[in-house]
């Protein structure tokens, strides 16, 4: 019998009210880093997927590459998000918060003091942009400033600023937290060979390159356990100069097995064409779902037919929609009804006005008239 995605389903150690997740979208609403009333209207209009993953939330001053981003390393930020979490469960929504450090993609005019960002090591994604300030004081896109390498004590020190935004996220009342592991930012950099050069325990060999993203994920589940921590990977994603390499399945390979005995929330796969990058490949696809059997999101350029299509062939568990949901606060039901969406307007993406946030509409059936 087929699937149906609308209908509630025990996905693994998730109960969720349908299959369709909202994947994060980066919305850049917050001067002062804490969620404010605007942001609970917002999550709680989408309060309509089965599970929301809230845009990335910084874990430390340090972690952060776009202006006006949330986050949850003060007890403020807390009390902020702790609202939103309280309006997406009224609506029988399941929220988790994506943990986001974004390592060399950066600018010095975001970090604090006007410091270098880090990253494993100095070298530069020369080609890639950050949100912060240009030398006149403008807001807008900035080349990325060259990264130093995190000397081993300050590795540590961002894995312990994971555990204790993940620590603050349950506090807060997120259902469990998504480590950003992809998109080109800190994690993924530690996994790439190219952008990771070192010689020491976090570089050359899988084992090595992997072992940043385990620490982060063991520290976490120690902190709030398996069943509230989970992480987003793009493997053959290009996005921020990550090029590829020849161990690529084989690394993925290795993390899936990993992250499979550590038995998390569920892995969260995206496909960065919808973005102008690359593909996951088709077959890879069905390798990692070989080496990994707990639940598995994928995001990027999904539609109903193909999140029909993959979950009835068992190929993943959750389908997550992102920029859809921008223009479409109601998009479970679109789907569900196959009612037109709205298109979103890129321009208004990020910013710190109203505009494009919460002014997009729920479906209006056309009233029939009367010849």
């Amino acid at each position: 019998m087929a699937i149906n995605i609308f209908k509630p389903a025990a996905v693994g150690q998730l109960n969720v009210q349908n299959r369709i997740a909202m994947a994060p979208l980066t919305r850049a609403r917050n001067k002062d880093g804490v969620p404010k009333a605007y942001n609970v209207n917002y999550y709680e209009q989408r309060a309509g997927a089965g599970l929301i993953v809230t845009e990335g939330t910084a874990i430390s001053p340090t972690a952060k590459g776009v202006l006006h981003i949330p986050g949850l390393y003060t007890q403020e930020q807390v009390a902020g998000w702790k609202a939103v979490t309280e309006a997406v469960h009224a609506k029988g929504g399941k929220i988790f918060t994506q943990l986001w450090h974004v390592g060399r993609v950066s600018h010095t005019s975001i970090q604090p003091n006007g410091g270098a960002p880090v990253g494993p090591s100095a070298i530069g994604a020369t080609n890639s942009f950050a949100w912060g300030y240009d030398e006149d004081g403008k807001e807008g896109f900035v080349p990325c400033s060259v990264p130093r390498a995190l000397p081993v004590e300050e590795i540590k020190g961002v894995v312990k600023d994971f555990k204790n935004a993940a620590i603050n996220a349950i506090a807060a009342g997120f259902d469990g937290v998504e480590l950003h592991g992809a998109n080109g930012y800190l994690i993924e950099q530690f996994l790439n060979p190219a952008v990771n050069n070192r010689t020491d325990d976090y570089g050359g060999n899988i084992e090595n390159r992997s072992r940043f993203l385990l620490e982060a994920i063991d520290a976490v589940v120690a902190a709030i356990g398996a069943d509230k921590t989970a992480i987003r990977l793009t493997p053959y994603g290009g996005l921020h100069e990550m090029p590829h390499y020849a161990e690529i399945d084989a690394t993925y390979q290795y993390l899936a097995t990993e992250l499979g005995k550590r038995g998390i929330a569920y892995i969260h796969l995206m496909d960065q064409q919808s973005r102008g990058s690359y593909a996951i490949p088709a077959v890879f696809l069905q390798q990692f779902r070989s080496w990994y059997s707990g639940t598995l999101l994928l995001a990027g350029g999904m539609t109903r037919a193909k999140a029909e299509e993959l979950i009835n062939a068992g190929t993943i568990d959750l389908a997550a929609f992102g920029e859809p949901f921008i223009g479409n606060p109601d998009l479970v039901d679109r789907l569900q009804h196959n009612w037109p969406l709205t298109k979103s307007n890129p321009a208004l993406h990020y910013g710190l006005t109203m505009e494009g946030y919460l002014d997009w509409q729920p479906y209006q059936q056309p009233v029939a008239t009367v010849a």
